[in-house]
């Protein structure tokens, strides 16, 4: 028998109810359809927050104090911030830009609005953080030590308090005191549902101590050092002079008072954690495709017993055991297939929606995965009730009723 007679004879197998092959391909099209799907979610994830990361500059270092309270001797300051930009100490060093954070309401002309983060910096600040001015303009050193309370407000901030005017030049209301609005910043990525980039504001840090953080701790410096290749060097640098600055109140040299990480560190630590989420879901998924495998051994196998007059006549017509078997294993086979490409129509429609906050990003190898899988089941799990099959006795299958 040609592979064209075993193809048309299983076609003819399985429309043959069609109620129960629709259901068979169902259970295949079910788990193509959720492995590819959950793959693309926790690859669109990791992409999104990998953009995200990325706004912040792969040439930056972010300090953080990990010492309580804002008087301790550990704690980081303005002064210790600018102590990292010594040419002689850190040459590496490109900017250097301490930073205080709070989430007051903003409010302006009846329209309130509870700012994410609201920053008080230094104008390095905006080319460190790859935060660029849209409109207007940001605010400048001579701001900062003026103490000017002008402000620069992020697409959700501005969105929310000015519906259908221009920002700049406006005056909102932070706190109790009145700032002006300088400029409003460009649209940055969303960081895969989890966080608003844009729901942010910043002004100079001396207006921002001033009325609402008060003088003391700073909460982190960012560092910018001077180029992507020189990363590791000034980190090093900036290392070795905050543990000059700063004083361990434990005395354990192994605990120092404050933690560094650059943004290359922080991005490929995430892309590791994106990496072992994609695989948990694609794991959990595929245990929907080992299902629907049970579920074609059993549909196989009552379509076995239904035939088996006809698997009967056609030994004693002096069809080979192979041929037999061949046959049922085609007719599994396809039904795996049919489903397979079902499942993964349904995935490529379904990618088009945002799933949990997150934009799905298909992997294209997790398309060639999952219907490489389901057609491996329709092999693996057929073959028992074609091999059934095939070991019918032709008299005693004549004589099945």
């Amino acid at each position: 028998m040609s592979l064209w007679e075993i193809l048309r004879f299983a076609g003819q197998g399985v429309a043959g109810n069609k109620l129960r092959s629709a259901l068979t391909m169902l259970g295949i099209l079910i788990g193509v359809a959720a492995v590819i799907l959950l793959v693309a979610v926790g690859n669109g994830s990791a992409q999104a927050v990998n953009r995200s990361i990325e706004t912040l500059g792969t040439n930056t270092i972010t300090v953080s104090s990990t010492a309580r309270g804002g008087s301790t001797p550990s704690a980081l300051t303005v002064d210790i911030a600018e102590a990292l930009y010594d040419p002689a100490l850190a040459p590496d060093v490109r900017a250097v830009s301490p930073v205080v954070t709070t989430a007051p309401t903003i409010t302006h002309d009846g329209a309130d609005h509870q700012v994410a983060q609201f920053l008080g910096t230094y104008p390095t600040y905006f080319g460190s953080s790859n935060s660029q001015v849209a409109s207007g303009t940001g605010f400048t050193d001579e701001d900062v030590t003026q103490g000017r309370r002008v402000v620069v407000l992020g697409r959700t901030v501005a969105a929310e308090l000015f519906v259908d005017a221009d920002p700049v030049g406006r005056q909102v209301t932070v706190g109790g005191a009145l700032y002006t609005v300088v400029g409003v910043l460009a649209e940055k990525p969303a960081a895969g549902g989890l966080t608003d980039s844009n729901d942010v504001a910043i002004a100079p840090l001396t207006a921002v101590q001033q009325t609402l953080t008060g003088y003391g701790a700073v909460n982190s410096i960012l560092v910018e050092a001077a180029g992507a290749d020189r990363v590791n060097a000034a980190q090093e640098q900036v290392t070795r002079i905050l543990d000059q600055r700063l004083d361990d109140p434990t005395g354990a040299a192994a605990a120092a008072p404050y933690r560094i990480q650059n943004a290359s560190q922080l991005l490929a630590t995430r892309t590791e954690t994106a990496r072992t989420f994609t695989v948990l879901l694609g794991t959990v998924a595929g245990i929907s495709l080992l299902v629907g495998g049970i579920g074609i051994t059993n549909i196989m196998l009552v379509t076995v017993t239904e035939r088996t007059r006809e698997i009967g006549i056609r030994k004693a017509l002096g069809a080979p055991r192979r041929t037999i078997a061949t046959q049922f294993l085609a007719e599994a086979t396809l039904l795996s297939v049919l489903g397979g490409g079902l499942g993964v129509a349904v995935a490529l429609i379904g990618s088009r929606f945002t799933i949990v906050g997150v934009q799905p990003v298909i992997v294209p190898s997790s398309v060639a995965l999952a219907l490489g899988v389901s057609v491996a089941i329709g092999l693996f799990f057929g073959s028992v009730p074609a091999n059934r099959a095939a070991g019918l006795r032709p008299i005693e299958a004549l004589r099945y009723e």
